[in-house]
């Protein structure tokens, strides 16, 4: 049985954590997985890891890079200078215990997931090992961000793409070396949502990027309109704290639950217990919540922005795509649906049919391919 091993820099919070572990727990039928974890936030992994999976942890160190960005922009310097022993020793985890612990890996196959591993697996993994580079971020056209990822990719032997768009983008760069495999769900749940609640739903980290502040915007129109619908959103970061304010400035009260960081059975409740899922991100290389939306019957709605979207959303069979961030046409659909149930449960059964596709036996053997594929 060959041995895969996956190099991620912690098992915390994030959707690249989600996939590692989603996808461990689908490469675990078929091989000895283990997981290379460069920093350990918790004691166990956030996300519900198959016993079978082994975890190794380069470092009980936590990273503090998004703190000390923070108290940079709020000019506390006290914290900041406070912060800078730590930053040093999570820089000498990455740069010098990584490289050791790669030096005297055991594996057949190592699949990296960040710009920096594909650098170091390529510099310090024994040659013999075979190496796939996994892409989850869209570059949004920075030059700066494609250069630096093709680069770290030289010496590897695959580079593989959760959406078909950046495949086709990167092999102008590295050729047959690419492919396109998407992230896939754990399972295929049993139950669906009958769609008959009033609730709406978004998933994820609460960061500029996913536009929560827009969401809570175009809401509180439609809650104008339809004042028994609630909004869930699920997930922490931080802009919470903004996000809490502006939902107050927006006198929104109870109409919208901020749910917090919360682990894959109850999302998957709130799931089955919501109507309709909203997507409002300016970028999502992906969006794997959008599938697990859809395995449980919902309709999806996204702006074009959320790159990822536009591969999983089929407009106006299982949901709906809403180009150049058109905040007025994106009401126009939710509230469609809120207003039609047959509708709402046609697009829902659509979803529920593509959901399937991600499977973790169709995407396992797409990996497959790969990893028995000759260097």
């Amino acid at each position: 049985m060959k041995k895969i091993t996956i190099l991620a820099l912690h098992l915390g919070y994030g959707g690249i954590e989600n996939a590692v572990v989603t996808l461990a727990n689908t490469l675990v039928l078929k091989y000895d997985v283990e997981i290379l974890s460069v920093y350990r936030l918790y004691n166990e992994p956030v996300y519900k890891l198959d016993e079978k999976v082994k975890v190794t942890y380069v470092s009980n160190i936590k990273p503090n890079k998004k703190e000390m960005l923070y108290y940079l922009k709020k000019k506390n310097f006290s914290m900041f200078f406070k912060g800078i022993s730590q930053s040093i020793n999570t820089g000498f985890v990455k740069y010098i215990k990584t490289p050791i612990f790669l030096k005297k890996l055991d594996t057949d196959v190592i699949i990296t997931t960040r710009t920096v591993h594909n650098f170091l697996a390529s510099k310090f993994a024994n040659n013999k090992i075979k190496k796939i580079a996994w892409e989850h971020n869209h570059h949004n056209n920075k030059r700066k961000y494609i250069n630096a990822l093709v680069k770290s990719c030289k010496n590897v032997d695959n580079l593989v793409l959760v959406s078909n768009e950046l495949a086709e983008f990167y092999k102008k760069y590295l050729g047959n070396k690419v492919f396109y495999i998407p992230n896939c769900l754990d399972k295929i749940p049993n139950k669906i949502s009958k769609l008959d609640s009033k609730n709406l739903v978004a998933i994820g980290r609460l960061s500029k990027e996913k536009a929560f502040d827009d969401l809570l915007r175009l809401f509180k129109k439609i809650s104008l309109k339809y004042p028994e619908w609630k909004l869930n959103i699920v997930g922490d970061g931080m802009e919470k704290n903004n996000l809490l304010d502006l939902a107050s400035e927006l006198k929104l009260g109870d109409k919208v639950i901020f749910h917090g960081y919360q682990n894959k059975d109850y999302i998957n409740n709130v799931l089955l217990e919501s109507s309709i899922y909203v997507m409002t991100s300016h970028t999502e290389s992906f969006g794997l919540v959008l599938i697990e939306a859809m395995s449980y019957g919902l309709p999806c709605i996204s702006y074009t922005s959320a790159q990822g979207a536009n591969e999983i959303i089929d407009d106006n069979e299982n949901g709906y795509l809403i180009k150049d961030r058109n905040e007025e046409e994106m009401i126009s659909k939710i509230e469609l649906l809120i207003g039609d149930d047959k509708l709402r449960n046609k697009l829902g059964k659509n979803a529920r049919l593509k959901s399937k596709n991600y499977s973790n036996e169709v995407v396992l053997d797409k990996w497959s391919k790969i990893i028995n594929k000759r260097k």
